[in-house]
């Protein structure tokens, strides 16, 4: 039986909507290039193919015919592929809870004095918003 499709980008998937995030409309041979070059993966033309079908089925590129080529572009804004793609994570890991995710991403990860100084910023500016 075959798994549901998920409503987020897989990882290739998702690895290919960034190249075409940084540059679009671009035909397979270039997506496959940039593929390559940006995320180091290596992969048959044919597979690069297959996977821009799939995502055009899915809705999440565009194509256009130029010449005997196909071009692709983006469909979906990246802010909400990574907005969906936080929100399941804080559903399904942190029951819900954005404040616990922020928690565990600050106490796991290290940030330096601009980061920190960023994070603080964007706190106060928030608990602004919330006090009008």
């Amino acid at each position: 039986m075959p798994r549901p499709e998920s409503e987020n980008p897989t990882e290739l998937e998702l690895e290919i909507l960034k190249v075409l995030w940084g540059e679009s409309p671009l035909p397979v041979r270039e997506v496959r290039a940039r593929l390559e070059a940006d995320a180091g993966r290596t992969l048959a033309h044919s597979s690069v193919i297959t996977m821009l079908n799939i995502m055009h089925r899915k809705r999440l590129v565009t194509r256009k015919k130029e010449g005997k080529a196909f071009l692709f572009s983006p469909r979906v804004e990246k802010e909400r592929v990574t907005g969906q793609m936080m929100s399941d994570l804080v559903t399904r890991v942190f029951d819900g809870s954005p404040a616990a995710m922020m928690l565990n991403l600050i106490e796991s990860s290290e940030l330096d004095a601009e980061e920190l100084a960023e994070l603080r910023r964007l706190i106060g500016r928030k608990a602004k918003e919330q006090q009008q």
